[in-house]
């Protein structure tokens, strides 16, 4: 029953910035850990952030660390992608996901996920 929808997707220049957003509902948004994962055409889906249920804990990939910031309000059953300083390679579509767990960098610790939100960085 958890439903996630992103949004904050876009097209942006190089050295952009983009915050991505994902909606959480149906049920209880602080039990869950949340991450954000990204796939371009013809590639595999790559780990981005993720972030606990506490939201004390987080850890974003080595290919985002210091442009990405992952945050949650758990207040506004919302978590957050903020991204800095784009690149080109950072195209693709951007999928935000719930874990009952810990959360963590496979897709598979995730059960629950949305249904995208495109990302597209020019030069």
């Amino acid at each position: 029953q958890v439903q996630l929808v992103e949004s904050g997707g876009g097209l942006v220049q190089t050295g952009g910035s983009l915050r991505l957003s994902c909606a959480f509902s149906g049920r209880i948004f602080s039990f869950y850990a949340m991450g954000w994962f990204r796939q371009a055409p013809g590639q595999e889906r790559e780990f981005v952030a993720t972030i606990r249920s506490s939201g004390i804990n987080s850890a974003e990939a080595e290919s985002v660390k210091g442009r990405f910031t992952i945050s949650r309000d758990n207040t506004k059953n919302t978590v957050y992608l903020q991204m800095n300083s784009l690149k080109p390679e950072d195209t693709a579509v951007y999928y935000c996901a719930a874990s009952r767990g810990v959360g963590g960098a496979s897709q598979y610790d995730y059960g629950y996920w949305g249904q995208g939100t495109q990302v597209t960085v020019s030069s």
